[in-house]
């Protein structure tokens, strides 16, 4: 028996994308759109009426605001929802609020050529599609007015200089991020994070981690030494790799060709961090799609890292964290809201002895 098609509800103010986000999902063979709205308000009753898989969602839209729709939905009728953002800084700022509101993912419109630039997306949109239909979603949380209490710091445990976590994820990933570092204290070992995002979102994300920890984030820059306290995010379409200058860890970014899809990749990182890093390292795989990463955790165990997965309940989709599982590079599997307790108990087995390699 043939498989149903996943059904898919485009909600734009643009007759143009309505007309060629319907043209490349219909051009897949196990996706069709069911419905297309100009705005919230009409999406509100085809939800209802034709029940779809998945909701593609503009961010920036007339009569109701993308996001306070998708509060609502999230509340009231949690469903898989793709954003549809512009390449702006308003609209990666949107788009991040948007990914805390509970949407699976995002894909950007193209600035100039439209219709070309979509076309050229057509790969991408329909994994992405396919990704969400999949998804584990939850309601976004609703902290209870006046009880925004930070999240409980961790202690740090006495370490060298020379510790470091090193972190990647994919889809779902901006959240999981947020929760594993927002408990650590400001003395943390530093971190090195390859999450998979496009050139202009990375910096908003790393503004918006920044306001919420106690350690310092930013976007990883070319050269500078990575120093405790401090977590530091691959800049969309430039790979991260840890390097050496001296006693001194520092940041390499590169230009070179995506290695599995991305740019920036897990794998890179975690390949830099086996080499240089070796025994002083903690590896991280969060949520995530595809396979980023599963190598170079096995080359970082090897090296004698030691090696945390997310565990398939907590993930919104568990398939980088699978794939590292199945290579043979984690020790632990682990939920998310235990991680960040599990690391830095980790960490605190090793000592204050600086373990070089």
């Amino acid at each position: 028996m043939t498989a149903a098609k996943i059904k898919v509800l485009c909600v734009d103010d643009s007759a143009l994308i309505r007309s060629l986000m319907t043209e490349i999902i219909n051009s897949q063979p196990d996706m069709e759109v069911v419905g297309t709205a100009p705005d919230p308000l009409v999406a509100r009753d085809l939800i209802k009426r034709l029940n779809p898989d998945v909701l593609t969602l503009d961010v920036e839209m007339p009569r109701m605001d993308g996001l306070d729709f998708l509060e609502r939905l999230m509340r009231l009728r949690p469903m898989p929802v793709l954003m549809v953002s512009s390449l702006t800084e308003r609209g990666s700022e949107i788009t991040m609020r948007a990914l805390e509101l509970g949407a699976v993912d995002f894909v950007t419109k193209p600035k100039l050529g439209i219709r070309d630039g979509l076309i050229e997306y057509t790969d991408t949109i329909a994994d992405k599609l396919r990704v969400a239909a999949r998804a584990r979603v939850r309601a976004a949380a609703q902290p209870a007015p006046g009880t925004s209490a930070p999240a409980p710091m961790l202690r740090s445990p006495l370490l060298s200089t020379e510790k470091l976590i090193i972190l990647g994820a994919s889809t779902g990933g901006t959240e999981a991020i947020k929760e594993f570092l927002m408990p650590l204290p400001p003395d943390s070992p530093a971190v090195m994070i390859v999450q998979h995002m496009p050139a202009g979102f990375t910096r908003s994300f790393a503004q918006r981690l920044d306001g919420l920890c106690r350690i310092t984030v930013k976007e990883a820059e070319h050269g500078e030494r990575v120093l405790p306290g401090h977590a530091y995010i691959a800049p969309g379409d430039s790979h991260l790799r840890l390097a050496r200058s001296g006693a001194n860890y520092v940041a390499h970014l590169s230009q070179e060709a995506p290695v599995n899809r991305h740019r920036p990749s897990v794998d890179v990182l975690f390949d830099s961090a086996a080499e240089h890093g070796g025994k002083n390292v903690i590896g991280v795989i969060l949520t995530g799609m595809g396979k980023d990463g599963a190598r170079g955790m096995l080359r970082m165990r090897e090296a004698g890292a030691y090696n945390l997965a997310q565990d398939e309940h907590t993930c919104i989709v568990f398939g980088m964290p699978k794939e590292a599982i199945a290579t043979g590079g984690v020790h632990e599997i682990v939920p998310l809201p235990a991680m960040t307790q599990r690391v830095m108990a980790r960490l605190a087995t090793y000592g204050t002895r600086a373990q070089r390699v």
